[in-house]
């Protein structure tokens, strides 16, 4: 065998034991008996009620509670940024779809498509201002749900911002905006 030549080589599997023959077929008679009802036992199908819940139930969106989310106040801060620099079209909407319900998020899509749409046509400046966060003021009306109150500074104007969050699948997502 010359160097760097691999030898396989396969390992040897345990084979299970033997069953005796008086056994197996004991285990072949109570099968049969089973199957054609002279046994007490059948065995049934898996026991799983679909009826009770439906599939947006079992495998939609899960609730979080606030103890397994982060800190809500920073958070609304962030997200209503991005928000509104997609309504701005400083951002692709695509960016926050996954932080946002599809309603809110259709709203923001629509938005951000009628800007760009503007700025193609040249009915508004290709420059953009940045969108400053002056305040952030949260409650918690429930557990796994914030609103937030935020203040943004936009150009020479002053806005205020409502948010509403919810604890979705491990974290928050935006349900409800409201832009004043």
């Amino acid at each position: 065998m010359s160097a760097g030549t691999l030898h396989v080589v396969p390992r040897s599997v345990p084979l299970p034991p033997a069953v005796p023959l008086d056994e197996a077929l004991r285990r072949a008679r109570w099968q049969r008996e089973a199957i054609e009802g002279t046994h007490g036992y059948i065995q049934d199908a898996l026991a799983v009620d679909f009826a009770a819940s439906s599939d947006e139930q079992l495998f939609g969106p899960q609730r979080t509670v606030s103890a397994d989310l982060p800190e809500p106040r920073q958070w609304a801060g962030r997200i209503t940024l991005a928000l509104l620099e997609v309504m701005t079209g400083a951002r692709p909407a695509t960016q926050v779809l996954r932080w946002t319900t599809p309603e809110v998020y259709a709203v923001l899509a629509r938005r951000h498509a009628r800007v760009a749409r503007r700025v193609a046509e040249g009915r508004a400046p290709r420059g953009r201002q940045r969108v400053l966060l002056h305040s952030v003021r949260v409650c918690e009306p429930a557990d796994g749900v914030v609103e937030a109150a935020v203040v943004v500074r936009h150009g020479r104007r002053v806005r205020a911002v409502a948010v509403r969050l919810v604890g979705q699948d491990g974290k928050w997502r935006v349900s409800a905006l409201q832009v004043g």
